[in-house]
């Protein structure tokens, strides 16, 4: 009997050996899976993040892959991406980086109508939404990154922007945007912070590496709160577009936007934003209004939205903006102290605080073409007069009305 369980405890022991042995083995897997995958991002990402911060997203991996694509800081836009890989094969997008240059021929800031704000598909990825513009959840507007100065974040992504001043190198353009973008499907407000903090570290590597002499703020203290992605009642509109709402209090004529998602109001921030829509009921109420060749209009709004949205540059964004041409072939950087409209697009030029500053106005085209040209201007009229007195602007220019095209 003794014999018997001498030989039972044995088992037991070597078969707890083995376990151990085995779990050992895993665990050194585990960590080299890791570390393999530390130095694959790396290397993607051109060395402008850590790896180990990217396998922290999203609850930490053991293993992650970027796809084929590498950061080249040479070309105007670049970026790498990082997939998330499961015992099962599967991948999912876990984090990308992207790096825009300001090109002479190459605008940074696109302004017109696209790509559409609004995600056309239900949840189930098969059928229309009934109410298109309830939820800007495609393209929110972006809010301010602290004051502003630094750059600017989503509910998925953080823009750090670097000016490259006076004694910059020769490889340094006047103006970088690094983008730190996460995965799919709801972020968290810890990896939105991650991601600032990753977008930050990326672009302090990338301007001393090739030499660009900008200066970057700290980060804000805290964890970057949600973005609103919900769009609210125009008429009661605050922030960046308030205007529109006093707008509403004059003039009520026409199918005019009747919900309105705003940011807030940050004049040390280049780029400030309003985006606004008209709901699926402001259509049929005012679809009967519309002259008789423009009712199919409200046809189409069914399932291309109608909204519009204002963007006003200032300082090095305001130089780096531009539009696409009609067939989308060609980009255009707008000129500085212009005006004009084309393609769906307005804008004007000023001086704010001594710097450039262009104000601008994209519309679908369908509702611009349902608002008509002299609606759109006066919109557009509004709009610039609001934002140039509220910052003081000066050498306002507008565009005439035989004014087509960048003049």
């Amino acid at each position: 009997m003794r014999a018997g369980w001498v030989g039972l405890w044995r088992c037991v022991a070597w078969g707890g050996i083995g376990l151990s042995l085995y779990a050992g083995w895993l665990t050194v897997e585990d960590v080299r899976d890791r570390s393999a995958s530390e130095r694959a991002i790396a290397e993607a990402c051109d060395g402008l993040v850590s790896g180990a911060a990217v396998m922290d997203l999203h609850g930490g991996t053991g293993r992650a892959e970027p796809d084929g694509d590498r950061i080249d800081t040479r070309k105007p836009r670049s970026f790498c991406t990082v997939y998330q890989a499961s015992e099962a094969g599967r991948t999912t997008m876990l984090f990308s980086l992207t790096v825009q240059n300001s090109d002479k021929a190459e605008p940074l800031n696109r302004i017109g109508p696209t790509p559409e704000p609004f995600a056309l598909l239900g949840p189930d990825g098969r059928t229309f939404k009934t109410d298109l513009t309830a939820v800007a959840d495609r393209r929110p507007e972006p809010r301010p990154l602290g004051d502003g100065a630094l750059g600017w974040y989503g509910n998925r992504y953080t823009t750090v922007r670097a000016e490259c001043g006076p004694g910059s190198g020769p490889a340094a353009p006047p103006l970088l945007h690094i983008t730190a973008a996460g995965y799919d499907g709801d972020v968290s407000k810890a990896d939105r912070a991650r991601l600032a903090r990753i977008a930050r570290s990326a672009a302090e590597i990338l301007t001393q590496r090739i030499g660009c002499r900008a200066r970057l703020p700290a980060l804000p203290d805290g964890e970057p709160a949600p973005v609103p992605t919900v769009l609210r009642p125009a008429r009661s509109a605050g922030g960046s577009c308030a205007w529109f709402a006093g707008y509403l209090r004059h003039s009520d004529r026409g199918p005019l936007p009747d919900r309105a998602l705003s940011v807030p109001v940050r004049d040390t921030h280049p780029l400030e934003g309003c985006l606004l829509a008209v709901s699926p009921g402001q259509v049929r109420r005012t679809a009967g209004s519309l002259p008789e060749d423009k009712r199919d209009y409200a046809d189409y709004a069914e399932k291309s939205p109608w909204w519009l949205r204002t963007v006003t540059y200032t300082g090095s964004e305001a130089r780096a903006t531009g539009y696409e041409t009609l067939d989308g072939e060609e980009a255009v950087v707008i000129k500085q102290g212009t005006a004009g409209q084309t393609n769906n697009v307005w804008w004007a030029s000023s001086v704010c605080g001594g710097k450039p500053a262009l104000h601008t106005l994209g519309t679908s085209y369908e509702y611009d073409d349902a608002l008509g040209s002299r609606t759109v201007s006066a919109l557009f009229r509004a709009y610039v007069d609001d934002i140039t007195e509220r910052r003081g602007c000066t050498q306002v220019t507008f565009p005439q009305a035989a004014d087509s095209g960048d003049r």
